[in-house]
């Protein structure tokens, strides 16, 4: 069975509720379909035909979680009902309420929207501490590449791409099911360039083995370094990964952004994502593209990401 057959089944085992702010949009709708047919998930659309947030039972506690949360932005209990019943916002307070395991936005609202509702409802998991992404790249020969970040943090300091390794190194293991062999990527290898991104670089690689003693990573590592054994022999001899990562880290948003698209349209590649990580419950972005085949498998990723979120 194919990565993508293994991700539905796997993810038809865990089960639970997602919610859907975009319950309108056709799309949606037969992804819906879908994920109830396999046994993925119990899909919860809001807006036309589905449920109406502002006439919700749950409205009230949606609107105190969000006051709670930011009550510099609310004026009153009367605006805090009116935030609270736009869809997106709704959404992401019934995951962090516990009334949905996990929520998929993005099919009608631009990125940004999706990210300021779950940072307001949902919040950081407190090992990550900022918001982060990943697309999980499947190859023709059905290898997959964890790329991260391509859509959120545009020039992570050392600490900040440490952070973002992290959640994507324990996504790995919950979302592919093997173990995360990290590799932060730059022009250089060990050393052989230098340059402020090439320092950057290095301090995030030791940040991360103080967080993460136990998980393989080696770095600054070119790209060939960190992906083809033979190559990784010359340039990196020692290496911990020894040419055989899984997870690649880049240094700033332009370069992961720009190798997913390439490796996506050259390569063949399936692009599932992007998968946002570090929040404390799982909320995931869509393109506005996005086709029903990237909604199901975005949303059994979202699935499988509830387990290892926190309380």
């Amino acid at each position: 069975m194919s990565f993508r057959g293994r991700l539905r089944q796997r993810a038809a085992l865990q089960g639970g509720t997602v919610v859907f702010p975009e319950g309108g949009d056709p799309r949606v709708r037969e992804a819906a379909g879908r994920l109830r047919a396999e046994g993925i998930c119990t899909p919860l659309l809001l807006g036309p035909g589905g449920v109406d947030p502002a006439a919700d039972p749950r409205l009230q506690a949606v609107a105190a979680l969000l006051r709670r949360r930011r009550p510099d932005a609310v004026n009153d209990a009367v605006h805090a009902l009116d935030l609270a019943a736009d869809p997106i916002r709704f959404a992401a307070g019934l995951v962090a309420l516990g009334e949905a395991q996990a929520c998929v936005a993005g099919a009608e609202h631009p990125t940004a929207e999706v990210i300021r509702a779950a940072l307001w409802a949902i919040g950081t998991d407190r090992a990550a501490g900022l918001l982060s992404s990943a697309f999980y790249m499947v190859l023709p020969d059905d290898r997959v590449l964890t790329f991260t970040d391509c859509a959120v943090v545009a020039a992570p300091d050392a600490a900040a791409l440490a952070g973002i390794a992290l959640a994507a190194a324990r996504d790995r293991a919950r979302l592919v099911g093997d173990e995360p062999r990290v590799a932060f990527l730059s022009y250089s290898t060990r050393g052989s360039a230098a340059g402020p991104t090439v320092a950057l670089v290095a301090e995030a690689v030791q940040r991360f083995r103080e967080l993460a003693p136990a998980i393989a990573a080696d770095g600054e590592l070119q790209g060939d370094a960190a992906l083809v054994p033979e190559v990784a022999e010359r340039k990196a001899p020692g290496s911990p990964l020894a040419g055989r990562a899984n997870v690649l880290v880049f240094p700033t948003l332009d370069a992961g952004n720009i190798a997913y698209k390439l490796v996506q349209r050259l390569a063949g590649a399936v692009a599932i994502g992007p998968v946002f990580q570090g929040l404390a419950r799982p909320m995931s972005d869509l393109s506005r593209g996005a086709s029903v085949d990237d909604i199901v498998e975005v949303t059994a990723m979202a699935v499988l990401q509830q387990a290892s979120s926190t309380a």
